[in-house]
């Protein structure tokens, strides 16, 4: 009785398929609701971490930002939760693990996870009502999409100004070349189909959208006749049914919505294209070009279609091996391969893109010829078998491997059916990929094949654009003094009365954010729903070799890592140690130079890297120890050749191919230096951090702020012969004195494969020296910073760091606890909402033991550190109620219940044991977290986040200068 119950379907759907896949252990299910035709993807699985994932065909025709803005629109409130913020109230209510909305080219979502069901199902009763009655108040779209107001709300003397959390964030987005380089590109292969847009917005384009404009999109869009819901996990597809068709479907009846979704009109002659993005005004602009190709493809929902552009892109682009990729690394026309290269497969039709960075505007010609000779003389020579086998491994490991450590894995999974839906191609193609790598396995045993497909996708494809985005110092005070003209002539022509209003508003949307709304009526889990402890993943030893065992359900993957102490290093070995973790997997390695071991990699392995990881004592930050880490992974039929790969990288790597670690330099500056605006809010952080311990300072060096300046440092350094071969000469000493230390192995796969996976290690490293070198030890930092980063970019990044205490300290857990409670109760409000910033937050670092403050996106400087200082005072100043603070202990618990893929689990345990965060530390803090009292979030504000002991830290742009001047913060220039 219980299976028949269990295989029902609801009586409001249809079931038009079920289909076992067997590589993803799952069986995939899909349904459509009678009534409105609102379709149902169903991915049954043995997981409870269940996904919910709704989405809506999107397809807007300017760059107004309307879908993007509605996105965020949409969660501010609804028919059964009128609160003025129901989605940020439940990611506190919540033990979700995951929680977002996405904006894509073409298709709006709101997905969500969670491992318990009581929260699954409350999630899943906001989400609903949200997208499906939203409330849409006006007020909400002036706070998240854009307003006029003037610089001091109450004083319609002051300037005019926009203000807006995606205004801002577009703005911040757009600040990148490589999101300015995306956009240009996409205007011009899709001259008239929604890709011409940007989904996200303009920030020139968001200020012309009106609220009228946003209400009808959402009643055109947001109907389940043009819905696909989407779920993942174990809980039955027919309780879905019930809870989708109760919660909304039963209220709509069908609707033919018409959307502009159809091919792209192809041109017939490529096309060139030039086009500015800003840079600092006396900065420069030598070497700062950026020149790309793109070809517009077949349909990316055509799987056969779409399997031959991953073919043919892994052909010219996958490694240093391939190529056009070795023509874009070794030309001199450019510093680096742009980060565009690949195939986009997301939007309707797939684009093929390569180019370079690093160029002048005058080379585009020559760039031109050098693709296309490279990819004639792939039309003329081919491509081998046995090369063509590695790249279809590649596809079959990537589908084999179970994800998840930073994204929930059948979220991923969702997020690779979607297009097909999106598009009216068939997901369970796209999802079980065997039957066409069976048929791209025979079709490359013709030799003509692969020069047939670059000779038909893109040799012979005319629709072609060529866009060269070049560096211009003037382009950003041109914007910005057109912007201020255009708000000076608006307020010129302003009535009083509409003075009046713009005050009014100003007035009323400050109300509301200060309004505290009755929140029960939202539903909640509390501390009662917390589950004990969570099982740690088991592990075996072998002392024979010293190697860690994990038993894991890995879909027939395997992963190794060797593990090493670092030896003691001088400031400068330690300053060089990012560079050489990232050299090791690009260099030759004994006979074999770097193409040929290029091309052993992709054969033999799914990647293999190095990493430094280095933490402090639980119970002394300033006792830093570090490791070296090289990791692998391969299908399990690969696993002796995993464990070779692996040891002979450690043994016989080479840092003597010069021109190969000039050109990956050059990469890495190009990769680290256009991190600086998605990654501002941590880099600001690092910065402020720097001098309150010694893990602090060491991130700050090799990976902040100072250590991305360091990198152009090198980078124009080793322009000398003789500074390269030094360099060079320095990794191969450093690599001496690593693989010499002694090691340890951590082995993790299924069970049939872990006793042959460890006779293969003591096969392969028998008999090998294990060395006894001291290791190394950092003296302790301690000083507060100052400090302002100038840089290119329309938003700012603000930090502020205090110094407090390691993991295992009595008051860590009430300081974790408050970075939330803080966030919450006070820095939402005032730094998204009413600041207009894209996030803001506080949090604890134990790890460096430090706490703190951090904006992300941000239009606001002074006001926003003002703004932490105020956090404070609120904290000690104002009653608070007892579910804040339990909301704050979820916030954490959720955090520490993250679920992660079989073998990150099993890797996150070793590495806690690694560095003395054993189970027995991690339970005390835990119990630690969920009995902390409110008295003790003021405690320990009022012991270790003291006014005068902080340190501050902004990144910020050039035109700012005076600004951080008046704040007396030291300018450092990027």
């Amino acid at each position: 009785m219980a299976a028949v119950i269990e295989n029902a379907t609801h009586p409001a759907f249809e079931k038009l398929r079920s289909h076992r896949i067997g590589t993803l252990n799952l069986e995939v299910e899909e349904y459509r609701h009678k009534k409105t035709g609102a379709r149902h993807l169903h991915l049954a699985a043995d997981n409870d971490e269940n996904v919910f994932f709704v989405a809506l065909r999107t397809f807007p025709m300017d760059s107004t930002g309307v879908a993007h803005i509605l996105e965020h629109t949409a969660l501010c409130g609804s028919e059964k939760f009128p609160v003025r913020d129901p989605f940020f109230m439940m990611i506190r209510r919540s033990l979700n693990t995951f929680m977002n909305a996405f904006t894509s080219s073409d298709w709006t979502a709101y997905p969500f996870a969670s491992m318990n069901r009581k929260d699954f199902d409350n999630l899943l009763s906001v989400y609903l009502d949200s997208v499906f009655f939203s409330s849409l108040d006006p007020l909400d779209f002036a706070q998240e999409g854009h307003r006029l107001e003037f610089e001091k709300p109450e004083d319609p003397t002051t300037d005019l100004v926009y203000r807006g959390v995606v205004y801002n964030e577009m703005k911040g987005a757009m600040s990148s070349p490589t999101s300015q380089l995306w956009q240009n590109l996409s205007s011009n292969l899709f001259p008239t189909t929604t890709y011409h847009y940007n989904s996200g917005g303009e920030p020139d384009h968001i200020v012309d959208l009106s609220y009228d404009d946003l209400v009808r999109f959402y009643r055109h869009h947001y109907h389940p006749s043009n819905a696909i819901f989407c779920t993942y996990g174990n809980i039955p597809a027919h309780e879905h049914h019930e809870r989708f068709e109760e919660l909304a479907l039963k209220r709509f009846d069908r609707l033919d919505i018409e959307l502009p979704v159809r091919d792209e009109k192809r041109i017939f002659s490529p096309v060139r294209v030039e086009q500015g993005y800003a840079v600092n005004e006396g900065e420069g602009t030598e070497s700062k070009t950026h020149i790309v190709m793109g070809w517009l493809l077949g349909h990316s929902f055509d799987l056969l279609e779409n399997m031959e552009g991953q073919l043919l892109s892994a052909v010219l682009l996958e490694n240093s091996a391939s190529p056009l990729m070795r023509a874009l690394e070794t030309t001199d026309i450019g510093h680096a391969p742009s980060p565009m290269c690949g195939l986009e497969d997301s939007n309707r039709e797939m684009t093929f893109v390569c180019g370079i960075e690093g160029s002048e505007p005058e080379k585009v010609q020559e760039l031109e010829t050098l693709i296309e000779s490279t990819l004639q003389r792939v039309a003329d020579e081919g491509v081998s078998e046995e090369r063509l086998e590695a790249i279809l491994h590649q596809l079959e490991l990537h589908q084999r491997e179970i994800a998840g450590d930073q994204f929930p894995y059948g979220l991923q999974l969702i997020m690779s059916a979607i297009a097909p839906m999106v598009h009216g191609g068939d997901p369970v193609e796209l999802l079980d990929l065997e039957p066409v790598l069976a048929t791209l396995r025979e079709k490359i045993k013709d030799p003509g094949y692969v020069p047939d497909l670059v000779r038909r996708k893109l040799l012979d494809n005319p629709h072609r654009v060529t866009l060269t985005l070049r560096p211009d110092e003037k382009l950003e005070s041109r914007r910005q003094q057109a912007i201020r003209e255009a708000l000076a002539k608006r307020k010129a022509a302003l009535s009083e009365e509409e003075s009046r209003q713009i005050v009014a508003r100003a007035r009323a949307l400050e109300e509301r954010q200060m309004r505290k709304d009755d929140d029960s009526i939202l539903p909640k889990v509390d501390l009662s729903d917390v589950p004990l402890q969570l099982p740690e993943p088991e592990s075996r030893y072998d002392g024979d070799i010293a190697a860690t065992v994990y038993a894991r359900g890995t879909n027939g993957l395997v992963y190794e890592q060797v593990v090493l102490p670092v030896p003691a290093l001088s400031e400068e070995e330690l300053l060089i140690l990012p560079y050489y973790t990232t050299l090791i997997s690009e260099v030759g390695c004994g006979d074999l130079d770097y193409l040929q071991m290029q091309d052993r990699i992709s054969a033999e392995s799914g990647g293999i890297s190095a990493a430094f990881s280095a933490k402090g004592r639980i119970d002394d930050t300033q006792a830093v120890s570090g490791y070296i880490i090289f990791s692998g992974k391969a299908l399990a039929r690969n696993r002796n050749q995993l464990t070779r790969l692996l040891h002979d990288v450690h043994t016989s790597a080479r840092f003597d191919e010069h021109g190969r670690i000039r050109e990956i330099i050059a990469q890495i500056r190009a990769r680290r230096v256009q991190a600086v605006t998605g990654s501002g809010h941590a880099l600001a952080m690092g910065a402020a951090s720097q001098g309150l311990s010694a893990g602090a300072w060491l991130a700050y060096r090799l990976g902040g702020l100072a250590g991305i300046r360091g990198t152009k440092t090198l980078d124009d350094a080793l322009n000398d012969p003789a500074e390269l071969e030094a360099f060079c000469n320095k990794l191969a000493a450093l690599h001496d004195r690593i693989r010499n230390q002694q090691r340890q192995f951590l082995v993790i796969g299924e069970e049939a494969e872990l006793a042959p996976m460890v006779d293969d290690l003591k096969s392969c490293w028998q008999g090998e020296q294990k060395g006894s070198e001291e290791t190394w030890k950092m003296d302790p930092v301690d000083y507060t910073t100052r400090e302002a980063w100038l840089t290119s970019t329309q938003v700012n990044f603000c930090a502020r760091a205090y110094r407090t205490v390691p993991v295992d300290h009595p008051d860590a857990a009430a300081l974790t606890v408050l970075g939330g409670f803080l966030r919450n109760g006070y820095l939402h409000r005032a730094i998204r909402e009413k600041g207009g910033a894209y996030g803001g937050g506080a949090g604890q670092d134990s790890v460096n033991g430090v706490f703190r403050f951090f904006s992300y996106r941000d239009p606001r400087l002074a006001e926003t550190l003002e703004d932490f200082d105020k956090a404070l005072d609120w904290l000690q100043e104002t009653e608070h109620e007892y579910q804040e603070l339990e909301e704050s202990i979820l916030g954490v618990i959720g955090q520490l219940d993250r679920p992660r893929s079989p073998a990150g689990a099993a890797r996150h345990a070793f590495h806690n044991k690694l560095f003395g965060r054993t189970p027995e530390q991690r339970a005390r803090f835990r119990e630690r977290v969920l009995s902390v009292t409110l008295d003790d979030l003021k405690r320990v504000a009022n012991t270790w986040l003291k006014p005068g002991q902080a340190s501050t830290a902004v990144v910020t742009s050039t035109d700012n200068r005076a600004r951080v001047e008046a704040l007396e913060l030291d300018i450092q220039e990027l």
